[in-house]
């Protein structure tokens, strides 16, 4: 994970970070079945819903970091929340997967010649926001420290 966090730095995770999410709000609109975009299946909104918290914690992550402040609970229970959306995310990628792998059981259909290229990107781009997830998290450990609340008091200044 060391070797990792040196490849990738704060600012270039950051920068992928933002990318692969926009990109996956704008595919997950995307019906890959029928080649047209759905605006008003409410399925689709959930996961830009989702990608606020990590926005948000994306956000505070980098403020810790340009400000060289110290993590406090809000930042912590941010984290544990998109803990439980990484594996709306795993479930995702999963899922996408499924549906790549199923272009043999409709052979008989005809499938526009998008499924392929636009899903085989998708699943792409899911595996490439649980890797910089995972080293979004790394970052904040290296570069803002645990979340040792013992020693709050000491960390805080009260002038302020």
């Amino acid at each position: 994970m060391k070797l990792m966090l040196r490849i990738f730095s704060w600012k270039v995770t950051l920068l992928i970070s933002v990318i692969t999410l926009i990109s996956l709000c704008i595919l997950g609109f995307y019906g890959i079945y029928t080649d047209k975009f759905y605006f008003f299946k409410l399925d689709n909104y959930i996961f830009p819903i989702l990608t606020i918290v990590h926005f948000i914690y994306l956000y505070a992550v980098w403020f810790k970091i340009t400000e060289n402040e110290y993590p406090d609970v809000p930042m912590r229970n941010l984290e544990y929340s998109l803990y439980l959306i990484f594996l709306v995310y795993l479930y995702k990628t999963v899922d996408s997967v499924l549906v790549v792998t199923s272009y043999h059981d409709f052979e008989n259909f005809v499938l526009p010649s998008t499924f392929v290229p636009l899903g085989n990107t998708t699943v792409g781009l899911y595996v490439v926001l649980l890797f910089v997830t995972l080293l979004t998290f790394g970052h904040r450990r290296k570069s803002v420290g645990p979340y040792d609340f013992s020693s709050f008091n000491e960390n805080m200044d009260s002038w302020q």
